[in-house]
């Protein structure tokens, strides 16, 4: 596992079910103290409303507002970017975040970034990830898996990037879906080098 910087990290949101997974790990990074790159899909937009009750305005400024005050932060540590915001930092692999997560990822994500297609910032921005050989991990979520599907996980993986699907153990006996939850969450956090206590340790 690669040792991550203090730099800022990238977050983005797609439109994959599992809306649980990527506001808890938001929130996670924002109480570690790290600056958050936020970027999101629109059918990120639909699942969040569906399942997490969160509605998320189109335009970046009033989704970084509307996020700002749920999570209680600053947009000094919260910047939350448009799907065509290209003058965005994470655009360029001159200014790349330390490293970037995609909680949840499609498999049709992870088919557009195994092909180097960039057509709006969260592709560009892992595409740059890639060639910077920064960090990038894919939490995908989708069950089962084609051959396609896997295919283009291996390829990603053969390029630097850490294929982590949401399968989330239960040795500690979960007996709350945020529990489940919080393993992810952990698991990611663990491969971004930020310490935390959300899950109960194997052998612990």
């Amino acid at each position: 596992m690669e040792t991550i910087d203090d730099g800022p990290i990238a977050l983005a949101w797609t439109g994959a079910s599992g809306a649980a997974y990527g506001l808890r790990l938001l929130e996670e990074l924002l109480a570690a103290d790290r600056e958050v790159y936020l970027l999101y899909s629109q059918a990120a937009q639909i699942v969040m409303q569906m399942e997490a009750g969160l509605e998320l305005p189109s335009r970046a400024a009033d989704a970084q507002q509307v996020l700002c005050d749920h999570f209680n932060t600053s947009d000094d540590q919260l910047s939350v970017f448009g799907r065509q915001q290209w003058m965005a930092p994470v655009a360029s692999g001159s200014n790349p975040p330390a490293a970037m997560v995609i909680c949840p990822c499609t498999t049709g994500r992870l088919g557009s970034i195994a092909n180097g297609i960039s057509n709006d910032l969260i592709d560009r921005s892992a595409d740059v990830m890639l060639k910077e050989r920064r960090s990038l991990i894919l939490v995908v979520r989708e069950t089962p898996f084609s051959e396609i599907h896997i295919e283009n996980m291996l390829k990603l993986s053969r390029a630097g990037a850490t294929i982590m699907p949401a399968n989330p153990g239960f040795y500690s006996n979960p007996k709350t879906v945020n529990e489940v939850v919080d393993f992810m969450v952990s698991r990611i956090l663990d491969h971004l080098g930020i310490e935390n206590w959300l899950s109960q340790r194997w052998g612990d």
